[in-house]
């Protein structure tokens, strides 16, 4: 089945087209929005190079798309003739709350449900429910599919995922925990499982913490193929040091910043998720590689930020360990996880007594081609595995799942 994913940001419009499990090609259109999108730059790529870009105003995400269908389609660097080569379209949507639990096909019910739930995503299910309304004006008739970061980690428990406020504010306001990078760490955990059932341990028993380490940041315990518990909670702000994201804090500070330094809400919003983070910490940068270049020529701020950075997801892996009560893996993914060996090192640094030996050999020898790299020794009791994500490839395999069933 041929079909295109649409993952929808702010001021950006990321396709992926795919035939079957294969990329065919993919792109993104950045700027969309931003001072009336009169600088937009749409990026189109078969394979990993750059096969064409074009600067044009792109004021909203319409506009956009219409730009993303005429490079689809453009016969010197396009890879179908016409849209009906479409089959359906995927999309990535942040929020789903309580509702969903898995991928569903998108209706007006569905739609209506993704607005709703943009009081509790309003940077995030605003600019999806802009991807799906673009697509229905310009590939009417074809089938689409809403697939949600938060559904993988509906299976949490109530122990898990209800915070130690009065109950009536989780039943009548429905704050509670609600996890996120739900479509990687579920990527991911289908990959490991398959390595760890090959390896004789059978996937009701697997008990794996997978690490989604990039800008945004999240650990999550998996028991038996099941989210159990994530890092990321009632917003994507909780959990690990991020890139601009401050991750766990003591919950008076907000209150202390209002009351006694004369912030308001908006401010602290802004410091929290835009000014906190590797950039706080460091006063560098919220890219990790400029926060590492700058450890390794003796900034004694960057290196503090890097040493929470690791011992943040070092304190997690720990507490999953003892939720699930025993680990069998622990897997590293995205941009930081995939691509830092040093990072890595720090983050499995003295977990040696439940279980995880590190192979520094392996460790600095994860090649971008590999699926699996094992990077823990030999005798290592637990695995530590390195394993790309692909939220992509997810999105399209639920959209076909789902459409395919349709037609049956």
């Amino acid at each position: 089945m041929v079909v295109l994913v649409v993952n929808c940001g702010s001021s950006s419009l990321k396709y992926e087209l795919f035939a079957g499990d294969q990329s065919v090609c993919s792109g993104l259109a950045e700027r969309v929005g931003v001072d009336g999108g009169q600088h937009a730059v749409l990026t189109h790529k078969c394979g990993h190079e750059a096969t064409a870009q074009i600067s044009a105003p792109m004021p909203d995400h319409t506009v956009a798309f219409d730009h993303v269908v005429a490079m689809l389609t453009d016969p010197e660097h396009g890879q179908i003739s016409s849209l009906q080569e479409i089959e359906a379209v995927g999309h990535r949507v942040v929020h789903g709350g309580e509702q969903f639990t898995e991928s569903v096909l998108i209706d007006d019910e569905v739609i209506a449900a993704i607005e709703d739930f943009c009081e509790l995503a309003p940077l995030h299910n605003p600019p999806n429910l802009a991807g799906i309304r673009a697509c229905q004006q310009r590939l009417p008739g074809i089938p689409m599919v809403a697939v949600f970061d938060t559904a993988f980690h509906q299976t949490m428990p109530a122990h898990a995922f209800v915070y130690g406020l009065p109950y009536r504010m989780y039943q009548k306001h429905h704050i509670r925990r609600y996890g996120f990078h739900g479509t990687s760490h579920r990527y991911v955990a289908i990959e490991a499982a398959r390595y760890l059932q090959a390896a004789g341990i059978p996937p009701n028993q697997q008990k794996i913490v997978t690490c989604h380490l990039g800008n945004g940041a999240s650990v999550t315990a998996i028991n038996g193929g099941c989210s159990v518990d994530c890092s990321l909670g009632f917003t994507p702000l909780e959990g690990l040091l991020m890139g601009t994201r401050s991750g766990d804090l003591d919950p008076a500070i907000p209150l202390h910043l209002i009351r006694a330094m004369g912030m308001d809400v908006a401010d602290v919003d802004r410091l929290l998720n835009t000014e906190s983070g590797l950039l706080g910490v460091s006063g560098v940068s919220s890219d990790m590689r400029d926060v590492m270049q700058a450890a390794e020529e003796g900034n004694r701020q960057a290196q503090l930020a890097v040493d929470i950075f690791c011992y943040r997801v070092r304190k997690y892996i720990g507490a999953y360990a003892a939720a699930m009560g025993g680990l069998d893996a622990v897997v590293f993914t995205a941009g930081i996880g995939e691509n830092a060996p040093q990072i890595r090192r720090g983050c499995v640094k003295g977990l040696e007594f439940i279980g995880l030996h590190l192979d520094e050999a392996s460790n600095n020898n994860v090649g971008d081609d590999q699926e699996i790299t094992v990077i823990s020794t030999a005798n290592s009791p637990a695995y530590i595995l390195v394993i790309p994500t692909n939220e992509e490839l997810m999105i399209a395999r639920d959209t076909a799942a789902i459409v395919s069933n349709m037609t049956q």
